[in-house]
């Protein structure tokens, strides 16, 4: 007779995501994103933001509102420092299932955070954009990742893969 428990179990669909989304940081990794001269990379997402200066947000969307390729470029650095965040998240769950109810509550509330970031992230870059192909594609994105909930276990790989081409080919990529 052969016992199966859960664990195992939530190790195999953990490593399957992390190998679907891996396949996306590499994609993110070996396209050919070149900003505009003077245009910086974005930092990695925060783990816990602090509040934004108004001011400073509009003028940063200012810069990106309507431009199409600046918008393109955001979306892969942004879907880049993600899938790098979302690896780190599918370790820290891991790392914390056998370490209490405090501990993978708190990690819970990162992962979460961390979704919704993205999720908040891309939905922003589509109200900015003037292009209707490209503000679809973030737009179904977004929801796609918001209704994730904070749990990883729940992507649905072939759908995201999808949406992915989808970004890509608004962006001239595919």
């Amino acid at each position: 007779m052969r016992h199966s428990s859960p664990r195992p179990l939530a190790l195999c669909r953990g490593l399957a995501v992390c190998v679907a989304l891996g396949a996306l940081v590499a994609t993110a990794a070996c396209t050919d994103v070149n900003p505009s001269p003077g245009v910086t990379a974005a930092p990695p997402l925060p783990v816990d933001p602090s509040p934004v200066d108004p001011a400073a947000a509009a003028s940063a969307d200012a810069v990106l509102a309507g431009d199409t390729k600046e918008i393109c470029a955001q979306a892969e650095r942004v879907r880049g420092s993600f899938g790098k965040t979302f690896i780190a998240d599918l370790k820290l769950k891991i790392d914390v299932a056998g370490q209490g109810d405090d501990a993978q509550r708190q990690a819970a509330e990162k992962i979460s955070r961390d979704v919704q970031n993205y999720s908040y992230a891309l939905a922003g870059m589509a109200e900015l954009t003037a292009d209707a192909a490209l503000k679809k594609a973030l737009t179904d994105m977004s929801a796609q990742v918001k209704a994730l909930k904070g749990d990883l276990s729940t992507i649905n790989s072939d759908r995201m893969s999808q949406l992915t081409a989808r970004l890509d080919q608004a962006c001239g990529r595919g």
